[in-house]
């Protein structure tokens, strides 16, 4: 069986949560995806510009590294 992807609905954004928390954190889309693969995360920097954009879904395992990466919280995320 596949990971389990995550589906944004209209009430929540997480790709545009992601971009937020991202910039006010000053950090660069290159320097994430350089910190998930730290953590063994597997995304390339066009999978997270899509992800941000609302256009490609997210994995549960992105997520969680997403969080980490960005000592953030699941309820920030998908707020």
């Amino acid at each position: 069986m596949g990971e389990q992807k995550i589906k944004s609905d209209e009430n929540i954004f997480v790709g545009k949560n992601i971009k937020e928390i991202r910039k006010k954190k000053n950090i660069g889309q290159t320097e994430l995806v350089g910190l998930l693969h730290l953590q063994g995360v597997s995304i390339t920097r066009e999978s997270l510009v899509k992800i941000e954009r609302g256009v490609q879904h997210i994995y549960a395992s992105q997520l969680r590294g997403i969080k980490d990466a960005l000592q953030t919280t699941y309820d920030e995320l998908l707020k």
